[in-house]
C-alpha cells in the first residue's frame, strides 16, 4: 500500500494530505453551480476552480482586478485553500487561447495556493499521432510555466498519457528540465471505466516521483479509496454535483442509488447533517440538498480511510470489506491490489 500523509505549507495555511478539492463552478455559465459547503463541513476548506472561466467572465474578472478577492467572490473564508486549474477540458477541441505565462498571471491574480499548468486533454479515439502531439505540447506548456514561476504557491505540471511508459518518461523529462512541486495526471476521466489501465497509469506516476501527486476528475465515491490506496495526495471531484443532477444519491460504502429506487423510504439511510432531520421527499425536491449530501458522502469515505490508518488496522482487509457489496468496485480493487503486489 502506498497511502501516505503529508502537510503542505501553502500561502493560505497548512494543508493536510491526502485531500479532496471539490469543484467550484465559479465563473462558469452553468446552472450546476456548487452549493455553499464552507463552514458546514469542518475539514473541507478546499476548492478547485477553472482559472480560464473566471478570466473570461468579464464582470467577475473586472471585480477581481478592482480589489475584490476570489474568496470574497466565492463566499468562503480567507483561509480556504484554492487550486487554480487552467481549465484543460475547455481545450478539448480547440487550441488553448491563453499562454502559459499569461495563465500564471491569472492564477496569481486569483491568489491561488496551487497552480495547474495549461494542458490539452487526450482524445479517447485511436488517434495516436494527435495524442502524441498533445502530450509533447503539454510538456512544453509545463516547462514554459516553470520558467515563468516565481516560486510562490505550488506549481503542478499537468501530465497526460495512456500508457505507463509515457507517464514515467514525461515526469522524468519534466524533473530534469523544469522545477515543479508535483504533478497532476489528466485525461484519466476519459478511461475511468478501464480500471486496469487507470491504476497502472497512477502507479507509474507514483513510482516516477515522490513529489505531490494530484489526479484530475476521479475523486468520486467509487474511485477515492483506490486513489488513497495507490498513494495519490490530492484529487478533485464534481461527481457530487453531476450525481445530484441525475437524482443519484451517494451512499458511503455502497456507491450511488437513484432516488426513484428507494422512494418507499421516508428517511434516507445517511445520518449526515443534510439527511438526519429531513425526509426523502424534502431532499428529492431540492437539488442543492442532494448535492450537499453527496459531498458529505465523499468526505465520509476519506474520513473512514484516515481512521483505519490512524487506528493501525489492516487497510487491505478494510477495502476487501468496503468493496464487497459492489461487483464493479470489487473487481477494480482486486486489479489495483494485484498490481501493487507485483511491485514488492
Amino acid at each position: 500500500m502506498l497511502y501516505r500523509q503529508r502537510t503542505l505549507n501553502l500561502p493560505h495555511g497548512n494543508l493536510e494530505t491526502p485531500v479532496l478539492l471539490p469543484v467550484r463552478n465559479v465563473g462558469k455559465r452553468s446552472s450546476d453551480n456548487t452549493p455553499e459547503y464552507a463552514g458546514t463541513i469542518p475539514d473541507l476548506s478546499t476548492a478547485i476552480v477553472n482559472a480560464r472561466s473566471i478570466y473570461q467572465r468579464d464582470p467577475m474578472w473586472e471585480r477581481l482586478l478592482d480589489g475584490v478577492t476570489l474568496r470574497e467572490e466565492m463566499g468562503v473564508p480567507d483561509n480556504t485553500i484554492v487550486f487554480a486549474d487552467s481549465g484543460g477540458f475547455d481545450f478539448q477541441n480547440d487550441a488553448p487561447d491563453v499562454a502559459p505565462k499569461e495563465m500564471l498571471a491569472v492564477q496569481k491574480q486569483l491568489n491561488a495556493d496551487i497552480y495547474g499548468t495549461i494542458d490539452i486533454p487526450l482524445l479517447r479515439e485511436n488517434r495516436d499521432a494527435e495524442n502524441q502531439r498533445r502530450i509533447r505540447q503539454n510538456i512544453e506548456y509545463a516547462l514554459d510555466a516553470s520558467s515563468a514561476h516565481d516560486g510562490k504557491g505550488l506549481l503542478l505540471a499537468s501530465v497526460h498519457g495512456f500508457d505507463p511508459a509515457t507517464i514515467r518518461n514525461s515526469i522524468r523529462h519534466l524533473e530534469r528540465n523544469g522545477e515543479f512541486d508535483g504533478y497532476a495526471l489528466g485525461s484519466l476521466a476519459l478511461i475511468r471505466t478501464d480500471y486496469r489501465k487507470t491504476t497502472k497509469l497512477i502507479l507509474a506516476a507514483r513510482r516516477a516521483t515522490d513529489k505531490h501527486l494530484h489526479v484530475y476528475g476521479l475523486g468520486g465515491i467509487v474511485y477515492q479509496p483506490l486513489l488513497l490506496y495507490l498513494g495519490v495526495d490530492s484529487f478533485d471531484s464534481s461527481a457530487f454535483i453531476r450525481a445530484a443532477g441525475n437524482r443519484n444519491y451517494l451512499i458511503p460504502g455502497f456507491g450511488g442509488e437513484e432516488l426513484q429506487n428507494i422512494d418507499h423510504l421516508e428517511y434516507l439511510p445517511c445520518p449526515c447533517p443534510i439527511c438526519g432531520t429531513r425526509t426523502l421527499d424534502e431532499i428529492r425536491e431540492n437539488r442543492d440538498l442532494l448535492t450537499k449530501h453527496n459531498l458529505w458522502s465523499i468526505v465520509a469515505e476519506l474520513r473512514r480511510f484516515r481512521y483505519v490508518f490512524a487506528a493501525g488496522k489492516d487497510i487491505e482487509a478494510y477495502l476487501d470489506l468496503r468493496f464487497q457489496g459492489n461487483e464493479v468496485t470489487q473487481r477494480a480493487y482486486r486489479i489495483a491490489k494485484q498490481q501493487m503486489r507485483r511491485l514488492v
